[in-house]
């Protein structure tokens, strides 16, 4: 008999729709989804990890959508209880999180050589990848945490775990690490979830089969190499990146684990629904020619607002599928288009983690009957990075002409540390960014897009004067090579203001002229 079970046990943290925080056991979660607002835990990637939790078994156990009418039906009609129920009936000895044979997520025959803290589990506390992030807890003297928390760990480790060494071989990355997820979220719980699960092909789905149905893998075959591709959504979002143990000390806290490497992922031509994916030339490795290759979209310092065309469907079919399918499932049942869609994940520079984040956007309504709204928001952001182009050009003039007083000639590595220091660059994205969420607030059914590129235009000429005017603020009681320095890249600016100013008028011209 096994001990705290997953399918009763409160342990998924959820807010309902009057706004009241709990937390609910897999059952109540998918049987009451319509009373249910988010799924929401302080860990971006807690939260992003029990969405594709759950997907996965209810992939299982609906074994479906298997296709767009399929989705549709189900879309329509709500998840069938009944099969759920049964579902979890079926397997409810593999979700106990004690257990001789099947420990939820667990090894059970894993005897470590040290076992370590929980740390080892949670990004945000763990030495391995986070050492300087934020968090100042003694893994030596870490306490304990509840079964709920180690459960909520278990899966977010397994979605984002990183490489490093380990007892068993070498850790490798999960399967979806280091991508930007994009999860739409609708008018409940509910229909977020319908959004997310897109149809998967019949025979694929028949062999998708997550880690609690499979027999828990043997640490005489985790030695040795365990790689594989997946077998289906339920089992890439279910993957076995790590091998864990908890150890049970039969109180009612964790504070120990066995952690080690699991379940090595074989890259395939699959995608991940949640993924936005764009194409990039990269060197053939066996004859130095260049071929095309298809790539997740990461996080990165700049913010997912710089890339955000990538999460609008197109023709191209790039975007996240769980985002094509829900403005598909919606085009007729505008009530129940999604209101937002959060984007989730982590940043890493070598194995260490830089930061993790989640970003909310609106939804664009134009994307229903548009289908070169993505086109229209990319040439947005591509005119933004090209002003600041100029920007970085006149900062650079600036820094150059200061630093070469006399007839010293700086070298490129000054003139770069010199810009980073100072604040226009920072300024002119931070104002852009408030702006484009204006934008994309903007792009309703009814909207014009030749005025949203206006006032985008707009936004971006004050944007670069503003945050060059704060710069000259700065310099104007400074010594006379500072003030030369100023003028003469003050002349980049000025120059790209013009053209700006001409774009900006022809735009107004030609709305002039529609009406």
């Amino acid at each position: 008999m096994g001990r705290y079970n997953l399918i009763e046990e409160l342990w998924i943290p959820v807010r309902d729709l009057t706004g009241n925080r709990k937390e609910l056991g897999i059952c109540d979660v998918l049987l009451t989804a319509e009373n249910l607002s988010v799924i929401e835990d302080p860990s971006p990637l807690v939260t992003a990890a029990l969405h594709r939790f759950l997907l996965a078994v209810l992939y299982r156990a609906l074994e479906g959508p298997c296709d767009i009418d399929e989705a549709k039906k189900l879309f329509k009609a709500g998840l069938p209880k009944d099969k759920i129920r049964a579902y979890l009936e079926k397997w409810k000895d593999r979700f106990w999180l004690f257990h001789d044979k099947y420990p939820f997520g667990q090894i059970p025959d894993f005897e470590p050589k040290e076992w370590r803290s929980w740390t080892a589990l949670a990004a945000e506390h763990n030495a391995d990848n986070a050492k300087v992030l934020f968090d100042h807890i003694d893994i030596n003297n870490s306490g304990t945490i509840s079964f709920a928390a180690a459960t909520r760990w278990i899966l977010a480790c397994q979605t984002f775990a990183l490489s490093h060494k380990s007892e068993l071989q070498y850790c490798k990355y999960s399967p979806s690490t280091n991508a930007v997820m994009a999860i739409p979220l609708g008018r409940n719980l509910l229909d977020t979830l319908l959004y997310c699960l897109t149809p998967q092909n019949s025979k694929v789905m028949t062999g998708d089969i997550p880690m609690w149905e499979r027999e828990p893998e043997k640490i005489d075959r985790l030695k040795r190499i365990a790689d594989r591709a997946e077998s289906g959504y339920s089992d890439l979002y279910a993957w076995r990146s790590r091998s864990v143990r908890l150890k049970d000390n039969n109180s009612n806290g964790i504070s120990e684990v066995a952690f080690a490497s699991g379940v090595g992922y074989i890259d395939s031509t699959a995608v991940d629904p949640m993924l936005a994916y764009k194409i990039i030339e990269v060197k053939d490795k066996d004859n130095e020619a260049k071929v095309k290759k298809r790539i997740a979209v990461r996080f990165d310092e700049r913010g997912v607002w710089r890339e955000f065309d990538s999460l609008l469907p197109d023709n191209t079919h790039l975007s996240p599928a769980v985002i094509e399918n829900s403005v598909f499932l919606t085009r007729n049942d505008r009530v129940r288009y999604p209101h937002s869609v959060i984007v989730l994940g982590q940043a890493n520079n070598k194995a260490k983690i830089e930061f993790w984040r989640m970003e909310r956007f609106i939804l664009p309504k134009a994307i229903i009957r548009d289908r070169y709204t993505r086109e229209d928001i990319h040439s947005y952001l591509e005119e933004a990075k090209d002003v600041s182009k100029s920007l970085y050009f006149a900062c650079a003039n600036f820094g150059k002409s200061l630093l070469s007083r006399g007839e010293r000639k700086p070298q490129s590595a000054d003139i770069k540390n010199f810009i980073i220091q100072m604040p226009s660059l920072p300024y002119y994205w931070s104002t852009l960014e408030s702006k484009f969420h204006d934008i994309l607030r903007d792009y309703t059914l009814e909207c014009n897009p030749d005025d949203i590129h206006h006032d985008w235009l707009v936004s971006v000429r004050n944007a670069l004067q503003k945050a060059w005017s704060l710069h000259e603020q700065s310099v104007s009681a400074s010594d006379v090579w500072a003030v030369r320095a100023l003028v003469k890249a003050g002349d980049i600016i000025e120059n790209k203001t013009i053209e700006l100013n001409k774009s900006i008028k022809q735009l107004r011209r030609d709305h002039e002229h529609t009406c």
